[in-house]
């Protein structure tokens, strides 16, 4: 098995599609696509499961709760605006990155459909 594995940001295979549920939506009703690319076990750490892939939400405004997962992002295509309760809002965009620490309770406010690859450890 290789240990070096490239990201297609355009994966061509089906994703796995699902909307925002009621309790979590402020604004619309966005829908989301999510390829998923590859899954570790993190042994060495405290998190069980490492997974990577590609996430697509359309416009609208969520509640993000991140509980005990951790997440990078790297944002492909569109624009989001993601606020802590309690903190700042921040906009990103294409080529931006941010991390989600556990924990962390806001708002995910999607501007124009956003593509992201994504690296989560739960």
């Amino acid at each position: 098995m290789t240990k070096l594995i490239p990201l297609n940001t355009a994966p061509e295979f089906t994703p796995r599609e699902d909307i925002c549920p009621e309790e979590r939506r402020i604004e619309g009703i966005p829908e989301y696509k999510t390829w998923e690319l590859d899954t570790a076990m993190a042994e060495a750490a405290k998190w069980g499961k490492i997974r990577t892939g590609v996430w697509e939400a359309t416009p609208g405004k969520t509640v993000s709760k991140k509980g005990e997962t951790f997440e990078f992002c790297h944002i492909l295509s569109g624009k989001c605006e993601i606020g802590e309760d309690g903190g700042e809002s921040h906009v990103f965009g294409p080529g931006d990155s941010f991390i989600l620490k556990p924990g962390f309770v806001g708002t995910w406010r999607t501007i124009e459909t956003v593509r992201k690859i994504f690296i989560i450890a739960s």
